[in-house]
Formats: structure tokens, sequence, C-alpha cells
């Protein structure tokens, strides 16, 4: 079962995708962020601390579908933190260190395209429960600069994707889950 989580930055969709797995022996959980600064790193490590012990723990962005696969448990279950932050890793990686502004956005969300459909693929495959959670990025003003928009652009279209493949789809608001799907 597939089951994608979405809302705003502090919304609670953490805390509401921890809640659909809570009662699963076993949780691996797939942890998207990279730490590039000492914010970032008080970040993740505040979301270590909050994760129960006996939950495994697997960091990385890309080639998601090789952890999500026909041979985890029924009773398993898999988190996945975040896909906004491993579109924005993709869209790095891919892009390369040159000036954004030069980058070749279609093919870079093709490239972006590839490994989400990728992980649908595996999500669809696994036996085990898998929640993705994700930002809505696009329901706020439009970005003033040329990357923003292209990331906005591109995360909403990787969540309309995930959105149609899941089996559920939650929109949390304020802390408070709301079935839409």
């Amino acid at each position: 079962m597939m089951i994608l989580v979405t809302g705003g930055a502090r919304s609670g969709k953490s805390r509401h995708a921890e809640a659909l797995i809570a009662d699963f022996p076993q949780v691996l959980y797939i942890a998207t962020s990279q730490i590039f600064d000492d914010e970032m790193a008080a970040r993740i490590q505040h979301h270590r601390d909050g994760r129960p012990a006996h939950w495994r723990t697997a960091e990385r962005w890309q080639h998601l579908d090789a952890l999500i696969t026909a041979d985890n448990a029924p009773d398993e279950a898999i988190l996945l933190e975040c896909i906004t932050t491993m579109v924005t890793n993709l869209l790095f990686a891919f892009g390369g260190d040159g000036d954004p502004d030069s980058w070749d956005y279609a093919a870079l969300e093709t490239a972006v395209e590839a490994e989400i459909q990728a992980l649908i693929a595996a999500c669809q495959r696994c036996p085990a429960r898998v929640v993705l959670v994700t930002n809505e990025v696009g329901m706020g003003i439009v970005p003033e600069n040329r990357l923003a928009r292209h990331f906005r652009d591109i995360a909403g279209r990787v969540n309309q994707r995930l959105a149609v493949a899941a089996d559920e789809v939650w929109l949390v608001v304020s802390g408070i889950g709301v079935k839409i799907k």
C-alpha cells in the first residue's frame, strides 16, 4: 500500500505519517536530507532523536527503488521523508556546478521523472506499507527567481504523479490530517 502525506512546511506531516505506521513492528525510515550547514544538522538530529530506537534508517536521496522492493515484508512499514528534499537534491545533482539560470530544466525534469517513476513502480511492487511525505510548495506566492519557479513546477508535477499512483493521500493542515483519496 502506497500512502502520500502532503502539506505545508511545519504542518504536522511527519507526525501524521509516523502515526500511520506506529503499530508496525518493523520500520525502515528513508531520510533524503543532506547536511549542508549547522541548522540543517540540527533539524536532522531532531528527527533522529524523535524516531523510535527500533526503526532502521537509510540516508539517501537517489535510487530509492533499491530500498523499496518485493523483498520487504508485509508486516513492515517504510517511511520516506521527504520527496521535496529528494527533488531538490536531484535537481542540484543533475544540474551540476553551473549557474542554475543556465540549467536545462526540461532535461532535469526528465531525469527527476525517471527517478519518480522507478520509485512509484517499486512502491507498487512492495508488499510493505510505504508512506511518502512531501510538501505542497505551490500554494504560496509566485517565486521571484527562475530556479525557485522551476522547482515549484517540477515538485508540483511530481506530487501529482505520486497522488495518482497512491492508494491513499492525506493533506495535513495545522496538525490535522484530512484523507483526500
